[in-house]
Protein backbone atom coordinates (compact mmCIF):
# COMPACT_ATOMS: atom_id res chain seq x y z
CA UNK A 1 0.00 0.00 0.00
CA UNK A 2 2.90 2.38 0.44
CA UNK A 3 4.47 1.98 -2.72
CA UNK A 4 0.97 2.26 -4.25
CA UNK A 5 0.60 5.45 -2.32
CA UNK A 6 3.78 6.93 -3.43
CA UNK A 7 3.20 6.30 -7.34
CA UNK A 8 -0.66 7.88 -6.97
CA UNK A 9 1.10 10.67 -4.68
CA UNK A 10 3.76 11.32 -7.72
CA UNK A 11 1.02 11.61 -10.48
CA UNK A 12 -1.18 14.21 -8.69
CA UNK A 13 2.17 16.32 -8.06
CA UNK A 14 2.76 15.80 -11.82
CA UNK A 15 -0.71 16.53 -13.19
CA UNK A 16 -2.13 18.48 -10.47
CA UNK A 17 -0.47 21.75 -9.35
CA UNK A 18 -2.29 22.18 -6.45
CA UNK A 19 -1.24 19.06 -5.34
CA UNK A 20 2.04 19.43 -2.55
CA UNK A 21 3.05 17.12 -0.03
CA UNK A 22 4.79 17.48 3.29
CA UNK A 23 6.97 14.92 4.78
CA UNK A 24 8.75 14.62 8.05
CA UNK A 25 11.57 12.86 6.76
CA UNK A 26 9.18 9.53 6.66
CA UNK A 27 9.23 8.35 2.92
CA UNK A 28 11.40 11.39 1.47
CA UNK A 29 13.88 8.89 -0.18
CA UNK A 30 10.95 7.42 -2.04
CA UNK A 31 9.15 11.11 -3.00
CA UNK A 32 13.35 12.28 -3.35
CA UNK A 33 12.77 12.72 -7.31
CA UNK A 34 9.12 13.92 -7.33
CA UNK A 35 11.12 16.34 -5.11
CA UNK A 36 13.84 17.40 -7.67
CA UNK A 37 10.88 17.81 -10.17
CA UNK A 38 8.28 19.98 -7.74
CA UNK A 39 10.89 21.35 -5.12
CA UNK A 40 8.06 24.43 -4.63
CA UNK A 41 5.70 21.52 -3.53
CA UNK A 42 7.45 18.69 -1.97
CA UNK A 43 8.31 19.91 1.72
CA UNK A 44 10.74 18.02 3.97
CA UNK A 45 10.50 19.55 7.14
CA UNK A 46 12.51 17.09 9.50
CA UNK A 47 11.61 15.33 12.61
CA UNK A 48 8.94 17.64 12.88
CA UNK A 49 5.41 16.08 13.01
CA UNK A 50 3.74 19.00 14.17
CA UNK A 51 5.41 21.64 12.23
CA UNK A 52 4.35 19.55 9.17
CA UNK A 53 0.47 19.79 9.96
CA UNK A 54 1.07 23.14 10.65
CA UNK A 55 2.59 24.11 7.08
CA UNK A 56 -0.01 21.40 5.70
CA UNK A 57 -2.74 23.77 6.97
CA UNK A 58 -0.43 26.89 5.83
CA UNK A 59 -0.97 25.66 2.48
CA UNK A 60 -4.56 24.39 2.64
CA UNK A 61 -4.73 28.15 3.48
CA UNK A 62 -3.00 29.03 -0.09
CA UNK A 63 -5.54 27.14 -2.19
CA UNK A 64 -3.18 24.30 -2.44
CA UNK A 65 -4.33 20.70 -1.29
CA UNK A 66 -1.90 19.85 0.48
CA UNK A 67 -0.85 15.37 1.51
CA UNK A 68 0.98 14.92 4.79
CA UNK A 69 2.72 11.85 5.36
CA UNK A 70 4.45 9.78 8.43
CA UNK A 71 3.88 6.88 10.54
CA UNK A 72 0.50 6.56 12.16
CA UNK A 73 1.52 7.34 16.19
CA UNK A 74 3.78 10.99 14.67
CA UNK A 75 0.94 11.90 11.95
CA UNK A 76 -2.03 11.42 14.51
CA UNK A 77 -1.04 10.85 18.01
CA UNK A 78 1.89 13.68 18.65
CA UNK A 79 0.80 16.04 16.05
CA UNK A 80 -3.15 16.33 17.44
CA UNK A 81 -3.26 19.48 18.96
CA UNK A 82 -1.90 20.85 15.29
CA UNK A 83 -4.58 18.86 13.57
CA UNK A 84 -7.42 20.36 15.80
CA UNK A 85 -5.72 23.96 15.43
CA UNK A 86 -4.28 24.57 12.73
CA UNK A 87 -6.29 22.02 10.30
CA UNK A 88 -10.32 22.21 12.04
CA UNK A 89 -9.83 25.35 14.25
CA UNK A 90 -8.85 26.87 10.59
CA UNK A 91 -11.50 25.76 8.43
CA UNK A 92 -9.30 24.10 5.83
CA UNK A 93 -8.49 20.49 5.71
CA UNK A 94 -5.65 17.80 3.86
CA UNK A 95 -5.06 14.55 3.68
CA UNK A 96 -3.34 12.68 6.38
CA UNK A 97 -2.02 9.73 4.82
CA UNK A 98 -0.43 7.18 7.89
CA UNK A 99 1.52 3.92 7.66
CA UNK A 100 2.34 1.27 10.45
CA UNK A 101 -1.40 1.43 11.61
CA UNK A 102 -2.30 -0.06 14.61
CA UNK A 103 1.26 -2.13 15.33
CA UNK A 104 2.39 -2.96 11.73
CA UNK A 105 5.83 -2.14 13.15
CA UNK A 106 5.58 -3.66 16.13
CA UNK A 107 9.20 -4.66 16.10
CA UNK A 108 9.74 -0.85 16.75
CA UNK A 109 8.30 -1.00 20.25
CA UNK A 110 5.15 1.31 21.26
CA UNK A 111 6.53 4.36 19.79
CA UNK A 112 5.53 3.01 16.37
CA UNK A 113 2.11 1.72 17.75
CA UNK A 114 -1.40 3.93 16.99
CA UNK A 115 -4.12 1.61 17.57
CA UNK A 116 -6.12 4.65 18.90
CA UNK A 117 -6.26 6.85 15.81
CA UNK A 118 -9.06 6.87 14.54
CA UNK A 119 -10.60 7.25 17.77
CA UNK A 120 -8.46 10.24 18.44
CA UNK A 121 -9.59 11.39 14.56
CA UNK A 122 -13.64 11.44 15.94
CA UNK A 123 -12.98 13.74 18.89
CA UNK A 124 -12.22 16.57 16.20
CA UNK A 125 -13.77 16.32 12.80
CA UNK A 126 -15.38 15.68 10.84
CA UNK A 127 -13.23 13.65 9.07
CA UNK A 128 -13.44 11.22 6.04
CA UNK A 129 -11.54 7.81 6.62
CA UNK A 130 -10.40 5.58 4.18
CA UNK A 131 -8.75 2.40 5.44
CA UNK A 132 -8.10 0.44 2.00
CA UNK A 133 -7.71 -3.20 2.09
CA UNK A 134 -5.77 -3.92 -0.89
CA UNK A 135 -3.04 -1.45 -2.61
CA UNK A 136 -5.43 -1.40 -5.52
CA UNK A 137 -7.77 0.34 -3.60
CA UNK A 138 -4.70 2.80 -2.59
CA UNK A 139 -4.81 5.05 -5.42
CA UNK A 140 -8.75 5.99 -6.00
CA UNK A 141 -9.27 7.02 -2.57
CA UNK A 142 -6.24 9.33 -2.90
CA UNK A 143 -7.21 10.64 -6.08
CA UNK A 144 -10.89 11.57 -4.64
CA UNK A 145 -9.22 13.16 -1.31
CA UNK A 146 -7.27 14.96 -3.83
CA UNK A 147 -10.09 16.78 -5.59
CA UNK A 148 -11.73 18.00 -2.70
CA UNK A 149 -10.86 20.26 0.00
CA UNK A 150 -12.14 18.58 3.44
CA UNK A 151 -10.45 16.74 5.80
CA UNK A 152 -9.11 13.08 5.08
CA UNK A 153 -7.58 10.32 6.58
CA UNK A 154 -6.17 7.43 4.94
CA UNK A 155 -4.55 5.05 6.98
CA UNK A 156 -2.32 2.01 5.02
CA UNK A 157 -1.72 -0.90 6.76
CA UNK A 158 1.77 -3.15 5.17
CA UNK A 159 -1.04 -6.08 4.97
CA UNK A 160 -4.20 -6.60 3.56
CA UNK A 161 -6.60 -8.67 1.46
CA UNK A 162 -5.83 -10.96 -1.22
CA UNK A 163 -8.10 -9.25 -3.69
CA UNK A 164 -9.62 -5.58 -3.74
CA UNK A 165 -13.42 -5.16 -3.10
CA UNK A 166 -15.82 -2.53 -2.91
CA UNK A 167 -17.02 -0.29 -5.97
CA UNK A 168 -14.78 2.29 -5.82
CA UNK A 169 -14.86 5.79 -3.45
CA UNK A 170 -18.74 5.72 -2.84
CA UNK A 171 -18.08 4.76 0.86
CA UNK A 172 -21.01 1.87 0.97
CA UNK A 173 -21.07 -1.48 2.58
CA UNK A 174 -20.51 -4.21 0.23
CA UNK A 175 -21.79 -7.67 1.15
CA UNK A 176 -19.09 -9.55 0.35
CA UNK A 177 -21.14 -12.89 1.29
CA UNK A 178 -24.66 -13.25 1.76
CA UNK A 179 -26.35 -15.39 5.27
CA UNK A 180 -29.18 -16.82 5.31
CA UNK A 181 -32.43 -14.27 6.34
CA UNK A 182 -31.94 -13.09 9.78
CA UNK A 183 -28.20 -14.08 9.61
CA UNK A 184 -25.77 -12.36 11.92
CA UNK A 185 -24.07 -8.89 9.86
CA UNK A 186 -20.52 -9.16 10.05
CA UNK A 187 -19.15 -5.75 8.99
CA UNK A 188 -15.45 -6.21 8.20
CA UNK A 189 -12.82 -3.03 7.84
CA UNK A 190 -10.57 -2.76 5.50
CA UNK A 191 -7.47 -5.37 5.34
CA UNK A 192 -9.59 -7.28 8.31
CA UNK A 193 -12.35 -8.82 5.79
CA UNK A 194 -9.96 -11.90 4.81
CA UNK A 195 -9.27 -12.86 8.45
CA UNK A 196 -12.57 -12.71 9.14
CA UNK A 197 -14.25 -14.24 5.83
CA UNK A 198 -11.41 -17.50 6.96
CA UNK A 199 -12.46 -17.20 10.83
CA UNK A 200 -16.34 -17.26 9.70
CA UNK A 201 -16.04 -20.29 7.43
CA UNK A 202 -18.89 -22.64 7.67
CA UNK A 203 -21.24 -19.98 9.91
CA UNK A 204 -24.56 -18.73 9.13
CA UNK A 205 -23.65 -14.93 8.63
CA UNK A 206 -23.50 -12.06 5.99
CA UNK A 207 -20.48 -10.70 5.94
CA UNK A 208 -20.37 -6.57 4.70
CA UNK A 209 -17.04 -4.94 3.94
CA UNK A 210 -15.62 -1.44 4.26
CA UNK A 211 -12.81 0.90 3.40
CA UNK A 212 -14.68 4.11 4.27
CA UNK A 213 -15.38 3.83 8.48
CA UNK A 214 -16.30 7.62 8.13
CA UNK A 215 -18.85 8.68 7.19
CA UNK A 216 -20.33 5.11 8.21
CA UNK A 217 -22.81 3.67 6.01
CA UNK A 218 -25.79 3.68 8.41
CA UNK A 219 -28.14 2.93 5.60
CA UNK A 220 -26.24 0.24 3.94
CA UNK A 221 -26.14 -1.43 7.56
CA UNK A 222 -29.71 -0.63 8.05
CA UNK A 223 -30.64 -2.46 4.78
CA UNK A 224 -28.97 -5.71 5.76
CA UNK A 225 -29.98 -5.80 8.83
CA UNK A 226 -33.90 -5.54 7.97
CA UNK A 227 -35.50 -7.53 10.48
CA UNK A 228 -36.42 -7.43 14.03
CA UNK A 229 -33.54 -8.13 16.87
CA UNK A 230 -30.78 -7.56 14.41
CA UNK A 231 -27.17 -9.40 15.65
CA UNK A 232 -23.97 -7.59 14.36
CA UNK A 233 -20.58 -8.15 14.83
CA UNK A 234 -18.01 -5.15 14.02
CA UNK A 235 -14.15 -6.03 13.32
CA UNK A 236 -12.12 -2.93 13.05
CA UNK A 237 -8.20 -2.85 12.98
CA UNK A 238 -7.99 -0.60 15.51
CA UNK A 239 -8.62 0.21 18.98
CA UNK A 240 -12.11 -1.97 19.74
CA UNK A 241 -15.39 -0.68 19.85
CA UNK A 242 -14.21 2.85 17.59
CA UNK A 243 -17.00 2.68 15.35
CA UNK A 244 -19.59 1.08 18.05
CA UNK A 245 -21.37 4.26 18.74
CA UNK A 246 -21.84 5.21 15.27
CA UNK A 247 -23.63 1.27 14.71
CA UNK A 248 -26.00 2.09 17.64
CA UNK A 249 -27.15 5.18 16.17
CA UNK A 250 -27.76 3.15 13.30
CA UNK A 251 -30.24 0.60 14.75
CA UNK A 252 -31.20 3.20 18.13
CA UNK A 253 -35.12 2.50 17.23
CA UNK A 254 -35.05 -0.78 17.43
CA UNK A 255 -32.99 -3.57 20.33
CA UNK A 256 -29.95 -5.02 18.68
CA UNK A 257 -26.91 -6.82 20.15
CA UNK A 258 -23.53 -5.49 18.94
CA UNK A 259 -20.09 -7.72 19.04
CA UNK A 260 -17.22 -5.16 18.91
CA UNK A 261 -13.39 -6.56 17.71
CA UNK A 262 -10.70 -4.68 17.54
CA UNK A 263 -7.33 -4.39 19.18
CA UNK A 264 -7.68 -4.46 23.01
CA UNK A 265 -7.22 -1.51 25.28
CA UNK A 266 -4.47 -2.46 27.16
CA UNK A 267 -0.44 -1.49 26.70
CA UNK A 268 0.61 -5.43 26.35
CA UNK A 269 4.54 -4.15 26.52
CA UNK A 270 5.36 -6.33 24.01
CA UNK A 271 7.28 -5.76 20.66
CA UNK A 272 6.49 -9.29 18.51
CA UNK A 273 5.61 -9.11 15.27
CA UNK A 274 2.24 -7.77 13.32
CA UNK A 275 1.27 -11.41 13.30
CA UNK A 276 1.77 -12.14 17.05
CA UNK A 277 -0.09 -9.00 17.93
CA UNK A 278 -3.24 -10.22 15.92
CA UNK A 279 -3.15 -12.92 17.92
CA UNK A 280 -2.49 -11.42 21.71
CA UNK A 281 -5.27 -9.30 20.20
CA UNK A 282 -7.60 -12.47 19.25
CA UNK A 283 -7.92 -10.76 15.47
CA UNK A 284 -6.69 -13.62 13.64
CA UNK A 285 -8.69 -16.26 12.33
CA UNK A 286 -8.72 -18.56 15.65
CA UNK A 287 -9.09 -15.58 17.95
CA UNK A 288 -11.79 -14.26 15.80
CA UNK A 289 -13.66 -17.00 15.32
CA UNK A 290 -14.01 -18.29 18.86
CA UNK A 291 -15.36 -14.50 19.42
CA UNK A 292 -17.93 -15.01 16.76
CA UNK A 293 -18.92 -18.59 17.68
CA UNK A 294 -19.58 -17.48 21.25
CA UNK A 295 -21.20 -14.70 20.40
CA UNK A 296 -23.50 -15.55 17.61
CA UNK A 297 -24.41 -18.74 19.54
CA UNK A 298 -24.40 -17.55 23.25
Amino acid sequence: MRDAFTRATTGLLDDDPRTALVLADISAEAFAPAARRHPDRVLNVGIREQLMIGVAGGLAMTGLRAIAHSYAPFLVDRAYEQIKLDLDHQGVGAVLVSVGGSYDAAAEGRTHMSPGDVALLDTAGPWTVHVPGHPDEVAPLLRAAAGHDDAVYLRLAARGNRSPHGDGVSGRLVTVRRGSGGAPVVVAVGPMLDPTLDAVTGLDVTVAYTNTPRPFDVTGLRMLVDYVDPVVVLVEPYLAGTSSHLVGAALADRPYRLLSLGVGREDLHRYGSAADHDRWHGLDPAGLRRSVTRFVTG
